[in-house]
């Protein structure tokens, strides 16, 4: 015997379909992913056209005074950042290419070397010494 509540699903479904989603509530969503992948230790980056994802790791190693940051990709890339006390935020740490640095919001910086692109949570505004 088949369970008559089984056609409701269905029905259901197709009445959300007429729905647009509230973009608050998409931007709750995303700030939440974001959070949830820093805690992960993943940060969001992307590769020439493709999309961002959360699918770099992210390394902090203190060297003297420095703190170096260490961003790995999927496909076994990776960079090295030095953070910076003279307001630049990051500047790239080793290789030929510099790390050109977009303040992308109130707490996130957008780091692009080469065609590869990564966003991190940064401090804005003046640092203390």
């Amino acid at each position: 015997m088949i369970d008559k509540r089984l056609f409701l699903v269905p029905v259901l479904l197709l009445g959300a379909c007429d729905r647009r989603p509230d973009p608050d509530v998409l931007a709750n969503v995303e700030a939440e992913q974001r959070s949830a992948a820093a805690d992960a230790g993943r940060i969001e980056c992307a590769t020439g056209t493709a999309p961002f994802a959360a699918g770099c790791t992210i390394e902090r190693i203190a060297d003297g005074g420095d703190t170096i940051l260490t961003l790995r990709q999927p496909d076994g890339g990776f960079h090295r950042l030095r953070i910076t006390r003279d307001g630049r935020g990051v500047v790239a740490a080793d290789g030929a290419e510099a790390a050109r640095v977009t303040v992308i919001g109130n707490d996130r910086i957008e780091v692009a070397i080469g065609d590869a692109r990564y966003r991190l949570p940064a401090t804005i505004g003046p640092i203390a010494r």
